[in-house]
C-alpha cells in the first residue's frame, strides 16, 4: 500500500459523494414528485458505500501505507496534511452508527419533499412529524460525535466553533447591530415602489448571469435552475451548479440571491486542478463532495461578491445603465443612486435569504438559539412556531403571519443541516476581514474602481480558493489577513453603509 493507493480510495469516494450531489441536484429541481420515495433510498444506498468505503479495512490499510511511505517527508509535505485530514475526519465519522447514516440520507430527500408541500401549503402540522425525527437524530449524531451535542454539530461544518464562542460573537453583533438598524429606520426611507413592477423572470435571469459570468463565475463549468431554496452544489471543479428563486413583482430576491450562489461558484470552479477528487475537495464527516475550508469559509464568499461587491454603490453605478436596458419600461424613471439606496433598504422583514446587511445576523441569532434549544431538549418541534414568533417579535419587531414566511421558511432542517446557520455569520465576519486585505492591493481597488472583477477574482483564488481544505478556516484567516476571526471589520462595513445609506 502507498499514498498513491490511498488516493485511488478517496478518489473513488469522492467519485460516489459527487454521485449523491447529482441525485440530490436533480431531486431539488426538476424530479418529478413520484420519485421522491426511490431517490431518497438510491441516495441512501450511495451515502451508506461512501461511509462504508471512508471506514473500511481498504483505506486502513491504505492510510497505514502511505504512512510508512511517507516516513521521511518533511513536516511541510502536503500528503502529511492529507493523511492526517483523512484520519481526523475518518474518527468523527466512525462514531456515528451505520444505520442512522443511512437513515439520515433517505429521510432528507423525503423531509424536503414534504417541507415544499408544507411550505406551500402552509402546513406545520403536517410536517411535523418528519422534522421531529430528523430533529432526533441530530441529536443522536450529536450525542455520538461526543461532548456537547449542538457544539458538536456546529463543529461538523466550523471546526473549532462553539455555542460559547458565538455567544460572544453574538453579543459584540447586537451591541452595534441594534443602533445601527435604529438610526437606519429612523431616518427617511428611500423609493422602493419600483422594485415590485413586473419584471420577466428570463430578463432577471440574463442580467444577473451577465453579471455572475462578469465575476467569474464559468458558465461552461456551470448552469442556473429554479429552485424552491437556492442553493449551490459541485460535482468536482468542473460541474458546479447553482439555483435561484425568482418571483416577477420582486427583482432583488432571486438577482441577489443569484450573484450569492455564483459567490460559492467561484470557490469551486477555482479550487486547484491537482485537488480534485482528493481528501481536499472530500467532506468525510458530512459525507459530502466540496472543496471549500468549511461552510462558514464558503458563505464569507458568497456574502462577499453578494454584499461587499453587489450591494456596494459603485457597483451600481457600473450595472444599472445595463439593468436599465434589459428592463427600461420598467426603470425609466429611475436613478443608479435610487436603485442602489433602494436595494439597501434596511428593513426587518421576514426573510432571511433577502434580508438586508443589518437585519441579516439577528435572522441567524434566532435560528442558532433555536437550535441550541432543541440539541438541548429544551425546546420539542411543537414549540417551534411560537418560540419563532416570540423571537421574530423581539429581534425584528414583526408579527409572524404564517407559517410560510416563519418557521418554515428555510429549507436547512429538512436537510439535517442542524448546526450550520451560525457559519452564515461567521462568512459575514469573514468576508470583510478579508475584503478589506483584498481591496489593500491597488489592483483590486482600481479593478473594482471600473468595474473589472478579474484583479480580485485572482487575489481570492491563490489566497483561498486554490486550496480547497487543505487550508482550514482559521489557518486561512492567519495566513490571509494576518489575524483570527475579528468582528471588527464587518461592524467597520456595516457602520460606513449606514452612514453612506444617510448621506
Amino acid at each position: 500500500m502507498t499514498y498513491a493507493a490511498f488516493q485511488f480510495e478517496i478518489a473513488r469516494i469522492n467519485d460516489v459523494l459527487s454521485t449523491v450531489n447529482l441525485l440530490s441536484w436533480d431531486a431539488r429541481t426538476v424530479m418529478p414528485h413520484g420519485g421522491v420515495e426511490t431517490r431518497g433510498q438510491q441516495i441512501a444506498t450511495l451515502t451508506s458505500l461512501a461511509r462504508d468505503m471512508a471506514t473500511g479495512d481498504t483505506l486502513r490499510r491504505a492510510l497505514e501505507g502511505a504512512k510508512n511511505e511517507l516516513a521521511g517527508a518533511g513536516a511541510d509535505d502536503i500528503r502529511l496534511r492529507a493523511l492526517s485530514q483523512a484520519e481526523g475526519e475518518i474518527d468523527i465519522l466512525s462514531r456515528i452508527p451505520a444505520q442512522i447514516i443511512a437513515e439520515l440520507a433517505a429521510l432528507k430527500n423525503s423531509a424536503h419533499a414534504a417541507w415544499v408541500d408544507a411550505r406551500a401549503a402552509n402546513d406545520f402540522a403536517g410536517y411535523a412529524p418528519l422534522l421531529s425525527r430528523m430533529i432526533a437524530i441530530q441529536r443522536e449524531i450529536g450525542a455520538a460525535i461526543g461532548g456537547n451535542p449542538y457544539d458538536a454539530l456546529i463543529g461538523c461544518y466550523e471546526p473549532g466553533m462553539t455555542m460559547s464562542k458565538l455567544h460572544a460573537i453574538y453579543g459584540e453583533l447586537k451591541l452595534a447591530l441594534v443602533p445601527l438598524i435604529e438610526r437606519a429606520t429612523s431616518a427617511k426611507q428611500p423609493r422602493t415602489d419600483f422594485l415590485q413592477r413586473s419584471y420577466p423572470v428570463d430578463g432577471q435571469k440574463t442580467f444577473g448571469l451577465q453579471v455572475a459570468t462578469k465575476m467569474g463565475y464559468d458558465l461552461n463549468r456551470g448552469r442556473l435552475d429554479d429552485t424552491i431554496h437556492p442553493f449551490e452544489i459541485s460535482f468536482t471543479r468542473n460541474d458546479v451548479r447553482i439555483t435561484s428563486r425568482f418571483r416577477e413583482n420582486w427583482l432583488p430576491g432571486g438577482m441577489f440571491a443569484l450573484w450569492h450562489e455564483a459567490g460559492h461558484g467561484i470557490y469551486e470552479q477555482s479550487i486547484d486542478p491537482a485537488f480534485t477528487r482528493s481528501i481536499f475537495a472530500t467532506d468525510l464527516i458530512n459525507l459530502y463532495a466540496v472543496g471549500g475550508a468549511s461552510f462558514g469559509m464558503h458563505e464569507s464568499q458568497s456574502r462577499l461578491w453578494e454584499n461587499r461587491v453587489g450591494r456596494s454603490e459603485r457597483f451600481w453605478q457600473l450595472h444599472f445603465p445595463a439593468l436599465q436596458a434589459q428592463f427600461p419600461d420598467q426603470l425609466f424613471d429611475v436613478t443608479a443612486r435610487e436603485f442602489w439606496l433602494s436595494v439597501n433598504q434596511v428593513r426587518p422583514d421576514f426573510i432571511r435569504v433577502e434580508a438586508d446587511e443589518l437585519t441579516y445576523d439577528l435572522h441567524i441569532i434566532l435560528r442558532s438559539e433555536i437550535e441550541a434549544g432543541l440539541m438541548a431538549g429544551d425546546l420539542q418541534v411543537a414549540d417551534l412556531p411560537g418560540v419563532w414568533a416570540e423571537k421574530m417579535k423581539t429581534y425584528l419587531g414583526r408579527d409572524v403571519p404564517n407559517y410560510t414566511v416563519g418557521v418554515l421558511q428555510d429549507v436547512h432542517w429538512s436537510q439535517g443541516y442542524i448546526g450550520s446557520f451560525p457559519t452564515y455569520t461567521l462568512g459575514n465576519i469573514m468576508a470583510s476581514q478579508i475584503f478589506h486585505k483584498a481591496t489593500a492591493e491597488h489592483a483590486v481597488a482600481e479593478g473594482l474602481q471600473n468595474g473589472d472583477y478579474l484583479p480580485l477574482r485572482s487575489w481570492l483564488t491563490d489566497a483561498v480558493y486554490a486550496h480547497g481544505r487543505a487550508s482550514s478556516p482559521a489557518e486561512t484567516l492567519m495566513r490571509v489577513v494576518g489575524s483570527p476571526l475579528d468582528t471588527a471589520p464587518y461592524i467597520a462595513d456595516l457602520t460606513a453603509k449606514v452612514a453612506a445609506l444617510l448621506t
